[in-house]
């Protein structure tokens, strides 16, 4: 256990953050998920600029690498284009 104060706040901030990076990393690959599963080209193509706005949030923020935020995006085009 942490003996000084400022050690224990910098222990409540990283686990306030990690939670805050955790819902949305955990919604960036939901919405991913579900961009993946969809058929429709329309209906890829409408949700395609949500989704390449939250992987790029996430990259500014470092959440994510920004190659593995390029990959992403890459293949959900990639994806989108193979749809009949």
């Amino acid at each position: 256990m942490a003996n000084h104060k400022s050690s224990l706040k910098r222990i409540r901030q990283t686990e306030k953050r990690k939670l805050h990076n955790r819902y949305y990393a955990k919604t960036m690959r939901n919405a991913v998920r579900k961009l993946r599963a969809t058929t429709e080209k329309s209906v890829a193509q409408e949700m395609l600029p949500k989704v390449s706005a939250m992987i790029d949030k996430l990259a500014k923020r470092n959440k994510i690498h920004r190659n593995k935020a390029n990959n992403l995006k890459s293949k959900l085009a990639k994806h989108i284009n193979k749809l009949a």
